[in-house]
């Protein structure tokens, strides 16, 4: 089956949602860990489709059917901020406390109520930060790297010669995915915080 990468747009939220909640658990489905399995998509994909500053593109079959997406923002200062104020506060409203009885769940409301402060260094090496996952199903046949350089392209068009990502730690495979596009680690900043710049990309 045919698969093409296309701009990402707001109606593609569930299917980044649903992409998101399969991957979640260090690449694998997070769906048995979740009351709410929309939680994740709501924090680390569907966003990226809303907000300001924000950009991404989609792996989409040729029946319709997005099976993998790589989003960012071009400025993340400001999309942090824009979160903060308009969209964290709103989410935490909708899931309280007293309703994420699942440990996957309690984790997620109290992030929406303490959301992460990312260190100065990592703001410093790079205006732009991302997000990528692929369903299990579609890894390993080079739709990653496409994509990466899919955001390279973007970003550099826009200006702007690098991009971060948080990593999670136990995610070996992604670690291994990463370093050989040319990500590595941003000094002063925790392990897991790469960064990649465009002149010296591998993809």
């Amino acid at each position: 089956m045919a698969i093409k990468i296309r701009p990402a747009s707001v109606n593609d939220a569930p299917a980044l949602s649903r992409i998101c909640l399969l991957t979640a658990d260090a690449g694998k489905s997070a769906e048995h860990l979740h009351k709410f399995p929309e939680l994740p998509g709501l924090v680390w994909a569907v966003p990226y489709v809303n907000l300001p500053t924000t950009w991404g593109f989609v792996l989409e079959e040729d029946n319709g059917e997005v099976v993998g997406y790589i989003v960012g923002s071009k400025d993340t200062p400001v999309y942090e901020k824009y979160a903060a104020e308009h969209l964290w506060p709103v989410l935490a409203e909708r899931y309280p406390l007293s309703a994420a009885t699942a440990p996957a769940d309690q984790q997620y409301a109290k992030l929406l109520r303490n959301f992460r402060v990312l260190p100065a260094t990592t703001l410093a090496f790079a205006p732009a930060h991302l997000h990528i996952d692929i369903l299990e199903s579609h890894q390993g046949h080079g739709w990653g790297r496409k994509l990466i350089e899919t955001a390279v392209e973007y970003l550099s068009d826009e200006g702007i010669d690098g991009v971060w990502l948080v990593m999670n730690p136990k995610n070996a495979n992604a670690a291994k995915f990463y370093g050989k596009l040319g990500f590595s680690s941003i000094e002063g900043s925790p392990l897991n915080h790469v960064g990649l710049r465009f002149e010296s990309r591998a993809c």
